[in-house]
């Protein structure tokens, strides 16, 4: 928050020319020729061509505005605040990370009337925040991940997500969500691995107690790339994370909510803070993950 060297004195001349939004960033490339893509059937026997370059799989995609995932998992859709109530009834949700974490909590309370929130006289970007529906025996809580925190005010009630994971009573009815990334962006990649693996470690430790507790991990996603986030907190750093974050938990019995290609795919823009229509995509699969059917 000390500030950083002015971005014109990091570009050569000119060079601000090429970040210009609607001139030749984010504007459509005019075809040169027939401008549709026709798909054609798989001819029978035709021999498998895996390419050498590009290995990339998908992890779902939009269909009338709705995410459907790829890689196995059954989305359902969770229309009302009686579906959500029904789902998450009898359960503790402890949301863990940054504000891209806290707008799943705004999120709960906006759609949820009977969960009430407690004011604990914190702060409204800090938090901790808690709230809770007593006739359903819900509680949701929020508490915001350890330094380092991109803005200024109070940290004195700020703790890391590993040391919640140590004290926490976990079970069946607990319900754990968390995501770290956007204020790491202008530090080393080592400093964030570091926190991943203490992170994994304390996750390991509350399933070997309590392996019932559902865990869930939000992934990085792309921003809005203003002319200062480019240069100073780009895209490019955040995907480094995600990578990293992917391998160090794979293998855990942890479900991932794919924020970076849920946000990607849709027609929206890019955001650090993801638009309504996308917030509600992953609060499905969430919950979806939170409430598996039976067989599923």
């Amino acid at each position: 928050m000390a500030g950083y060297k002015q971005t014109p004195a990091l570009l050569k001349a000119k060079e601000d020319k090429l970040f210009q939004g609607r001139v030749n960033l984010k504007v459509c490339i005019p075809a040169s020729g027939p401008a549709g893509v026709t798909v054609l059937p798989k001819k029978e026997g035709q021999p498998e061509v895996e390419s050498s370059i590009v290995n990339f799989q998908a992890s779902g995609y939009y269909y009338q505005g709705l995410w459907r995932a790829l890689d196995g998992t059954k989305v359902r859709q969770f229309t009302g605040a009686s579906a959500i109530t029904q789902c998450l009834k009898g359960k503790v949700v402890h949301l863990y990370g940054d504000s891209t974490i806290r707008q799943w909590f705004e999120f709960l309370n906006a759609a949820l009337p009977d969960l009430k929130e407690f004011n604990l006289g914190s702060s409204r970007t800090n938090g901790p925040f808690m709230a809770l529906d007593y006739e359903n025996k819900i509680m949701v809580t929020f508490c915001l991940h350890g330094p380092p925190l991109r803005f200024v005010g109070s940290i004195e009630e700020i703790r890391y997500i590993a040391n919640e994971l140590e004290d926490l009573i976990a079970g069946p009815n607990i319900v754990v969500v968390f995501g770290i990334w956007a204020h790491f962006g202008s530090f080393p990649i080592e400093l964030y691995i570091r926190r991943l693996q203490r992170i994994r470690s304390a996750v390991v430790r509350l399933l070997d107690r309590a392996p019932k507790t559902v865990i869930i991990i939000r992934t990085a996603n792309p921003k809005a790339l203003l002319l200062d986030v480019a240069i100073n907190n780009s895209d490019w750093f955040s995907l480094q994370f995600d990578k990293v974050l992917r391998a160090i938990f794979k293998g855990l019995n942890v479900h991932l909510i794919d924020a970076w290609e849920m946000v990607l795919a849709h027609h929206l823009p890019n955001s650090l803070h993801p638009q309504p229509p996308i917030i509600k995509n992953m609060m499905d699969v969430l919950f979806s993950y939170t409430c598996l059917q039976k067989g599923g």
